[in-house]
């Protein structure tokens, strides 16, 4: 059996269902999906997504992010994202590992193996091409779940293996950067993180740029770049998605869901809401609950 075919079956045996699955391993998350999925707005965190079978579609602002058995994800930052699995059926699956990033293991392997200096990243999603060591990696990274006693003793060194593999690869450039204390894109991954913990709350721009430790013009082209938002921007896209998941999770009305997340205008709400998911607040929790 050839490595992706290895890496395939045990996708499909440690995911039996649609959905979403926390299996033993550390930071690993398995998916599935036997059809394709509409576009859901998600927050994609620092990760590698490994896909065994089927197609996955990511938008980030303007630019579309294909990944497959060919080619993998890496998000460096928390990311605003659209995203929607385009290639999958009951008999041939969509299936995807997701690994966090361990930032502290990927900081003291690029301390222990150094690089040529890459360019600032453009963008903080990254596609590249799956290579036959990285997907070896994968393969004894899961198959170590049908050896549980082994997982203690030899998951994180096989982690540690895949983290290096993805270092040395031709995505190396944005994580050595991410790992780098100083760079502007750790800088940028502070401000995101600040703000997703204080997004109902109003903020200045400037209180933001201080929390990345850059100047405001300095902070707003690079958050943008990265993200293709603005900072303010970004924290619409936080509160909404927030305050979707209250309507559809815990069934509050829309004013009542977007007072929590941070809104004084019933009326904005609705405006930003209708701007970002294409239907008013109600309408659209509505239609989710239903489905």
């Amino acid at each position: 059996m050839d490595r992706l075919a290895a890496f395939v079956a045990l996708l499909d045996r440690h995911a039996p269902s649609d959905g979403m699955h926390a299996v033993a391993l550390p930071g690993v998350t398995l998916i599935r999906a036997a059809s394709p999925t509409l576009p859901m707005p998600v927050i994609y965190e620092p990760t590698v997504c490994l896909v065994g079978q089927g197609v996955k579609q990511a938008h980030l602002g303007a630019t579309s992010y294909r990944y497959d058995p060919q080619h993998y994800l890496i998000a460096s930052v928390d990311l605003p994202v659209m995203g929607s699995v385009i290639q999958a059926s009951p008999e041939r699956p969509y299936l995807c590992l997701q690994l966090d990033l361990d930032m502290a293991t990927l900081s003291e392997l690029a301390l222990a193996h150094p690089a040529a200096p890459a360019p600032a990243p453009a963008s903080g999603l990254s596609l590249n091409r799956t290579s036959p060591e990285l997907l070896d990696a994968a393969v004894r990274l899961l198959a170590l779940l049908d050896a549980p006693s082994d997982i203690d003793a030899l998951a994180p060194l096989t982690v540690r293996e895949l983290l290096y593999r993805l270092l040395q690869g031709p995505g190396g450039g944005i994580l050595r950067h991410i790992a780098q204390a100083d760079s502007r894109l750790n800088q940028i991954a502070r401000a995101i993180a600040w703000i997703k913990t204080n997004f109902h709350q109003p903020c200045r721009i400037e209180q933001v740029a201080e929390v990345a430790g850059m100047s405001r013009s300095s902070f707003h082209q690079h958050f943008k770049a990265i993200t293709t938002l603005s900072p303010l921007e970004f924290r619409t896209r936080l509160r909404l998605q927030e305050a979707r998941r209250l309507m559809v999770g815990d069934a509050l009305d829309a004013a009542s869901a977007g007072f929590r997340v941070g809104y004084e205008s019933p009326s904005q709400f609705s405006r930003d809401y209708l701007r970002v998911f294409g239907a008013p607040p109600a309408k659209d929790a509505g239609r989710l609950r239903a489905g």
